[in-house]
């Protein structure tokens, strides 16, 4: 796509989306149990919305006591939000109608379009033609509505609606409805909500909408994203970035990671899955913490509302049995977290508090005392949480004690009072009692297990680091330039093709040559003395070793022969390709290490590069790291440090160190080079050769696709 071609995504006001003046239901009835009458009720029943309610149906009078009007023409005044719980044959007009009347927002709760059948596609397709045309925008369609839990308002047909009411600082964006009712239902853990969008389809307003309206809500702490596809990856990104200028966290889970889920997911919202690879790498680049689950979605979640982390937190295990307090401090371990060592005026104070046979050091057990003495319990609580060398406080549960649960629930939220240092507690029994209410009620919100609560906050953690460290100026070219979509018809450069165009943006490639005869090759090789590499030139042939058309270590007496025999095999295995000679040039120095610089163009999130160590290390061990681009000169060092291979490159058990400046500065041109070539679609320089340090890199292959 020409780069005068896009013009950035401009992200539309939601204000009166999220909190309308005016409202109508098309489709609103008396009638028991049916859609429109849960909409109707979530509004009129459950919300506590201040504004002008309009029912729209033409068969009845008045709904719930409410004139009813017969379509969205006749309403005296254009709303604000336009709720469309109707069939799907009867939608389009209804908008139509809207929009012309100059209505804000469309929220079609109406399922049976691009998710359902050719029919559904080609209706929503017009409903796109009548936002664009009317300037109506358009949620949905196939969803289960909106909701403000802060007014609250609900704009939805759920009947659950009226139990999820929990305010509070976390908003959800996903496009699916039933799993984000289940983020909602966390609420028994005493998790509070702020806004709800389930998008659905997206015909038009997307998930990045509302992570970009989020970011800007001063009621919103932190934003729970979960996605099943992207329509848009541009738009997405620049969501996130608004979010990370914010200072708000997004936390992400993809569906459709797997070859089943992606399936599921494209039939499902019927939006572009993207490779899982290239996903991941664009929510790490972009500050989104990406997470494998809904529980851990809402773990981490829960630590964002209770503070922001500095990426250096060191944790305190407090409990009062032996046997938690350790193996909460193991599940620190296995995440590679570090416990504090308690300052000596800790140590007095629980020496202070607790018995002379409690364990005082990280991890605190407290023993029984926790019953006989909660005074004490408490007060140990509080100094471990006071502790200048602790960042949060860990406190597992691991039964029921009854009354005395709630009396320990009582402690904890008297100890938070007074320390700014997260305490958190650990619910590990299955029963539930009193206890568990307690924190979940004082917003004391417990992890469920050890096994949730290591993962959270390595990732609350991590978070923290990103802040510290990330290049903050860094923009990946997709906002400016936008998605560039399905790659059209291509060509595949020759590889002297591609090596001249690597030369001239400044990349170290091998000098080669295209000899067209056999007697060319030797006078080529002769003149470049010792031994020499052979390749086939063909734009048809890209697996040149597999068919027999790459000769390495050849002797210049010897490059006669070799032409001839390159030649003969490429004709047999490729007999309609259009061979254009043998390539020629020096056989890098002995020695050296191999490496490879890939890019591809992923049709959501556009250009990406991957870079791994050759040999085993990518084809068996799948070591690779990615980047959006443009790839920094920071960002070259952070994808070869972030190897698990890397340590080969740094001298490991004697070798030698390898240039590891001219390798991060290879990969910095090769990005400059894409970005400068908009049509490239894919390209594989594999291997480069990196040798020690001061002797510099080389590119001795490469494969070019570009668009025609």
């Amino acid at each position: 796509m020409p780069k005068d071609a896009y013009t950035p995504y401009q992200f539309p006001d939601l204000t009166h989306l999220f909190a309308p003046r005016s409202i109508a239901v098309v489709g609103a009835s008396e009638k028991e149990h049916s859609i429109g009458n849960h909409a109707m009720k979530n509004i009129v029943e459950h919300s506590k919305f201040a504004g002008t309610l309009y029912p729209v149906n033409p068969k009845q009078d008045s709904v719930m006591g409410i004139k009813c009007y017969p379509d969205m023409a006749s309403l005296p005044e254009a709303v604000d939000v336009v709720v469309v719980v109707i069939p799907a044959p009867f939608v389009r007009e209804t908008v139509e109608q809207a929009g012309q009347k100059g209505c804000g927002f469309a929220v079609i709760l109406t399922s049976g379009f691009s998710e359902a059948d050719d029919w559904g596609r080609e209706e929503e397709a017009k409903l796109v033609e009548i936002s664009q045309r009317t300037g109506i925008r358009i949620y949905g369609p196939n969803c289960p509505g909106l909701v403000n839990l802060t007014m609250p308002l609900g704009m939805t047909f759920s009947p659950a609606f009226k139990d999820d009411i929990a305010p509070g600082v976390i908003g959800l964006a996903t496009q699916g409805g039933g799993l984000g009712r289940n983020m909602i239902q966390h609420n028994v853990r005493g998790m509070g909500f702020g806004n709800w969008s389930s998008s659905g389809n997206e015909c038009d307003l997307q998930v990045a909408d509302f992570v970009h309206h989020m970011a800007g809500d001063p009621a919103v702490k932190v934003i729970c994203c979960l996605i099943e596809g992207f329509k848009d990856g541009a738009r997405f990104a620049a969501a996130c970035a608004e979010a990370a200028r914010q200072g708000k966290p997004v936390v992400g889970l993809k569906v459709g990671r797997s070859e089943y889920g992606a399936k599921a997911a494209a039939s499902h919202t019927a939006s572009i899955t993207g490779s899982a690879e290239v996903n991941s790498c664009v929510f790490a680049q972009m500050g989104v913490v990406e997470v494998d689950d809904i529980d851990e979605m809402m773990d981490v979640a829960m630590l964002f509302t209770r503070k922001m982390p500095k990426g250096d937190e060191k944790i305190a295990v407090f409990a009062s049995s032996g046997g938690a307090a350790s193996l909460c401090a193991d599940n620190v371990g296995i995440s590679a977290l570090e416990m504090a060592e308690f300052t000596p005026e800790t140590a007095k104070r629980l020496a202070d508090a607790l018995p002379a046979y409690a364990g005082m050091t990280n991890p605190v057990d407290t023993t029984s005392i926790s019953i006989s003495h909660p005074e004490a319990y408490r007060e140990a609580l509080t100094a471990v949480a006071q502790d200048a060398n602790v960042g949060i406080v860990l406190a597992p549960l691991p039964m029921d004690y009854g009354q005395y649960s709630v009396i320990n629930a009582q402690s904890l939220a008297a100890a938070q009072a007074q320390s700014q240092v997260p305490i958190v507690p650990i619910w590990m029994s299955e029963r539930q009692g009193d206890g568990y209410k307690a924190l979940a009620k004082s917003g004391h919100v417990p992890f469920r297990s050890l096994r949730n609560m290591r993962k959270a906050v390595r990732r609350w953690i991590d978070y923290g680091k990103w802040l510290n460290t990330a290049d903050h100026a860094w923009s990946p070219a997709i906002i400016a330039q936008g998605s560039s979509g399905e790659a059209g018809e291509a060509r595949t450069m020759t590889e002297a093709e591609g090596k001249r165009a690597l030369a001239a943006a400044g990349v170290p490639v091998t000098a080669p040559e295209v000899a067209s005869s056999a007697d060319e090759a030797k006078a080529i090789a002769a003149k470049m003395g010792g031994t020499v590499a052979m390749k086939i030139v063909s734009a048809q042939i890209t697996h040149k070793s597999d068919i027999g058309g790459v000769k390495l270590g050849v002797a210049p007496d010897e490059a006669a022969a070799a032409f001839d025999v390159i030649m003969s095999n490429a004709k047999i295995a490729a007999p309609k390709a259009t061979l254009d000679g043998v390539l020629i040039e020096p056989m890098a120095p002995a020695g050296g290490l191999e490496a490879f610089v890939g890019v591809s163009r992923d049709p959501v999130f556009g250009q990406v590069m991957t870079f791994g160590l050759g040999g085993i290390y990518v084809e068996i061990f799948a070591d690779v790291t990615r980047r959006m681009l443009p790839v920094t000169p920071m960002a070259a060092q952070e994808m070869i440090g972030a190897l698990t291979s890397s340590k080969l490159l740094s001298g490991y058990r004697g070798q030698p160190k390898r240039d590891t400046a001219a390798l991060a500065d290879l990969i910095v041109k090769v990005s400059d080079f894409v970005m400068a070539t908009p049509a490239l679609t894919e390209m594989d320089i594999n291997p480069v050769w990196v040798g020690t340090e001061g002797e510099g890199v080389m590119a001795l292959d490469a494969v070019i696709v570009v668009e025609t």
